[in-house]
């Protein structure tokens, strides 16, 4: 079964397509000093606004309760009752929102990030090069309003992680997939650079920029003859 983070909340925030997009560096919730070196910040999400549509409309419908009774000319011990169930929706509404300010889910250029807690804080991260495969479900009612689940399964102890109510699942799937492609690429243009080219992909590349018409005939015979003496 897969692991339910500890966490209800829906998330919404914008989406940057590179990390030079994004004008975190004054403004952002995550705390940038958390990153890595030449980590840069891609997506960051706080719960969706539906995270606040149980107590928000609690608190509405108490409200209306209050004013009816005042009008009507309840007893007062019915007007302290609803009074009292109308601070309770209130601190609820306050608790509820102390959540939605304090709850981070982050996509980074090297990692997702959840962090949750308002006194006391949790976390939990997965390197982007440890994410196996990533899914996602949202009824109908979900895709109306933008949310959804994700289930992100990573090679490790925890195996499936699922982050439910994350707003617009598909396009947050698809950016995380475009950041494990460029970490890859990433890997591959470091790996590249710590070895010389053998003779023949050295005679490749220099056919390539034949090609393109970079060099002359004249200088790729040349080179090219200066490559095969080396074999």
């Amino acid at each position: 079964m897969p692991q339910a983070l500890a966490h209800t909340g829906r998330f919404r925030g914008k989406v940057y397509r590179s990390p030079g997009e994004s004008p975190y560096a004054d403004q952002v919730p995550f705390p940038r000093k958390l990153l890595n070196d030449n980590e840069d910040i891609v997506l960051d999400l706080r719960p969706h606004w539906w995270f606040l549509s149980g107590p928000v409309g609690t608190v509405v419908l108490t409200v209306a309760l209050t004013i009816f009774v005042a009008v009507i000319g309840a007893p007062g011990l019915l007007l302290i009752a609803v009074l009292a169930l109308l601070a309770g929706a209130l601190v609820w509404l306050l608790l509820r929102f102390l959540r939605w300010t304090t709850t981070n889910f982050v996509v980074t250029t090297d990692r997702l990030i959840f962090r949750s807690g308002v006194l006391s804080k949790q976390g939990r991260e997965i390197p982007l090069e440890r994410v196996n495969d990533i899914t996602f479900h949202a009824s109908l009612f979900e895709r109306m309003i933008g949310a959804g689940d994700l289930v992100i399964e990573s090679a490790g102890e925890r195996g499936q992680q699922m982050f439910t109510d994350i707003p617009r699942p598909m396009q947050v799937q698809n950016e995380v997939y475009r950041q494990i492609e460029a970490a890859q690429q990433r890997d591959a243009d470091r790996m590249a650079g710590r070895r010389e080219l053998s003779v023949p992909e050295q005679l490749e590349k220099l056919d390539e920029l034949r090609q393109r018409g970079v060099i002359s005939q004249a200088e790729f015979d040349t080179k090219k003859s200066q490559l095969l003496d080396r074999m």
